[in-house]
């Protein structure tokens, strides 16, 4: 068997002159090498991917980069197809929950001060963190040095174990876990400003005269503090406006009476509007940041508010955004606000109510003298500038969440663009419960007396009879 292996692998069939000789493809004429096959291969899967991502009409679609080609039977429906593909979906914000990588030990009370209906609830809180709880208490010097606290011999014990810090003096911004307010919507902006990185989880009692912002009830105050410790707390991520308030930026020449506004790139016109291009945008240069100084840095909750002040004009400001001329504000002001300021001086001046978890920066005007100026709503994460116009008869205020009011002047901007470190506020019960909550109980939307129901013999008018 070998020997006739070998014998038949070694042979070769004669041909004779008569048999034809079989033709030869082209490609086996002209045999490819095998870079260049190599080629045609990598330059095929390029012409592949350039095709990707491209959605046909019908519901044909065409594969994206990355994405597995998932084959599907014969005769299968779009809603078939749709079920057995990978889900692509914005994540709900009710997952969003509070965790804790380890138990919570240092933990900041803030109270309303100057209301003596707190003290006793500050009181019991307390006593409930130190005696039963273990826990450090943080709380502000001169709520501990109200007179009600330093008579009172029961609380004495507690008082001597309590951490006081001293707002603007000491930080503690980095030793808190837990952030307990006792009060209205205004502790949780005081809250908000005293971190001004990242912010605790905050937990709110609704001790004030709105509440809003604080969905919990004092009454079940150990319960709730409990399931708090506990961990898996539904929260809202109450995003933050980043500003900063720029000095002398805008480069000024010219005589007080014909301001001319320079930067880098030329000179602008005098008595009038700086030079913009023809598409609305600064010329390079006209705003040099290293040229002013950043008098101001700070994060809003809530929202910035540039006014008038005590002047009779109008108030002239100019907004950007992205470096781009967007409008002119001739009125009272304009509120900028994130969506969680969108209930507080936004709505009152006729602004759209937006939930917390939307990413978005709101623009009101405050009485504009325009018919057809309507609050507007950016992306989150444009940068907003807002400056003096030249054309300005006076100066304009600015204040951030109702505090540090001061005056702008020709040459002053304001940034603002949302922050990287929103506030985590615990949720009652969750994200979407809670604010339609708030706004049926504080602000009573949309409650009406309702309409009766026709009685059983009474037709429509409109009606007709066939």
């Amino acid at each position: 068997m070998e020997g006739q292996e070998s014998s038949c692998s070694s042979a070769t069939p004669e041909r004779s002159s008569n048999t034809p000789e079989p033709v030869r493809s082209s490609t086996s004429k002209h045999r490819k090498s095998p870079k260049r096959r190599r080629e045609e291969k990598r330059s095929q899967c390029h012409h592949q991917d350039d095709q990707e991502h491209l959605l046909l009409p019908d519901g044909e679609q065409i594969r994206l980069p990355g994405q597995h080609e998932h084959s599907e039977p014969s005769g299968s429906s779009t809603a078939e197809m749709a079920e057995t593909s990978p889900k692509r979906h914005i994540q709900d914000p009710a997952s969003q929950r509070l965790t804790w990588n380890k138990p919570p030990v240092n933990v900041l009370v803030i109270r309303k001060i100057r209301d003596e209906s707190l003290v006793e609830p500050f009181k019991e809180l307390c006593h409930f963190l130190v005696e039963e709880k273990g826990m450090l208490v943080f709380v502000e010097r001169r709520v501990v040095a109200d007179v009600s606290l330093t008579t009172d011999e029961t609380f004495a014990t507690i008082r001597k174990q309590l951490c006081t810090f001293r707002e603007g003096y000491d930080d503690i911004s980095h030793c808190i876990d837990l952030i307990i307010c006792l009060g209205g919507d205004g502790t949780l902006l005081y809250a908000s400003s005293l971190f001004q990185g990242s912010v605790p989880p905050v937990m709110a009692f609704h001790l004030g005269s709105l509440g809003f912002l604080t969905p919990f009830k004092f009454e079940s105050y150990k319960t709730e503090v409990a399931k708090v410790f506990e961990g898996n707390a539904a929260i809202t991520l109450r995003s933050r406006l980043k500003v900063k308030v720029v000095k002398d930026m805008l480069q000024r020449t010219g005589q007080p009476g014909q301001q001319q506004y320079q930067g880098s790139g030329g000179q602008g016109q005098a008595g009038g509007q700086p030079d913009t291009e023809h598409n609305g945008l600064l010329p390079h240069g006209h705003a040099n940041s290293e040229a002013g100084n950043i008098t101001l840095q700070m994060q809003v909750l809530n929202e910035v508010v540039v006014d008038r002040g005590p002047s009779s004009y109008l108030s002239n400001v100019d907004l950007y955004l992205d470096g781009r001329l967007i409008t002119s504000v001739q009125g009272d002001g304009v509120i900028v606000s994130t969506p969680t300021g969108s209930t507080a001086y936004a709505a009152a001046a006729g602004a759209s109510m937006i939930h917390p978890n939307v990413p978005a920066i709101m623009v009101t005007p405050i009485c504009p003298h325009s018919l057809s100026f309507r609050p507007i709503v950016v992306p989150a994460g444009v940068e907003l500038m807002i400056t003096l116009s030249p054309d300005a008869r006076n100066t304009c205020w600015v204040s951030f969440d109702g505090r540090k009011r001061q005056e702008i002047s020709h040459g002053d901007c304001i940034k603002i663009t949302t922050s990287c470190y929103p506030v985590p506020s615990i949720c009652c019960h969750d994200l979407v419960y809670d604010w339609f909550e708030s706004l049926a109980q504080c602000l009573h939307w949309n409650v009406r007396k309702k309409q009766a129901r026709l009685a059983d013999d009474v037709s429509d008018s409109s009606d007709t009879e066939n």
